[in-house]
């Protein structure tokens, strides 16, 4: 074989590789005015549920210190996952890019309580957090790039 025909070869895989990553983002539609994908519903809910479970956490825990926490701390989280969550119920990609940002940290962390589990319990609770979490985290990429395709658009009509 020619030089040629083993640089057309080595080239070649990279080309497909392009093209079809072109083809799946022409494929991506920009989210429509007000819509919401259910990923994104649910990203929005888990945000705002486990910030009001900070809250009373917060609230009714009395020693704080004792228990590695402190009542600035709880508020400043609460505070940021509500932000989170007004921020993904308003499609800003930031929003989305930081609640990813914190589920990967979860899966990380949980990964590593499931490693010095003690019970077949709290293994398994361990596993289902990991498992939700990962679930949640792949289907907001997609909503990602439909957000970022909704940006581009936006661009273009300026």
């Amino acid at each position: 074989m020619t030089e040629q025909g083993e640089s057309r070869e080595k080239a070649s895989p990279t080309r497909a590789r392009g093209t079809r990553e072109s083809e799946l983002r022409a494929s991506l539609r920009p989210l429509g005015a007000g819509e919401r994908p259910w990923p994104l519903r649910i990203a929005v809910t888990v945000a705002t549920a486990v910030a009001l479970a900070v809250c009373v956490s917060v609230a009714t825990v009395h020693d704080l210190s004792r228990h590695g926490g402190s009542l600035p701390g709880g508020l400043f989280l609460a505070g940021v996952l509500l932000a989170l969550a007004w921020g993904m119920y308003r499609r800003r990609y930031w929003a989305v890019l930081a609640f990813e940002a914190l589920l990967a940290f979860q899966i990380i962390v949980t990964s590593l309580a499931l490693i010095v589990a003690e019970t077949l319990l709290a293994a398994g609770l361990c596993a289902l957090s990991i498992g939700l979490a990962g679930w949640l985290f792949w289907k907001l990429v997609r909503v990602m790039a439909r957000l970022q395709g909704e940006g581009e658009t936006d661009e273009a009509l300026r």
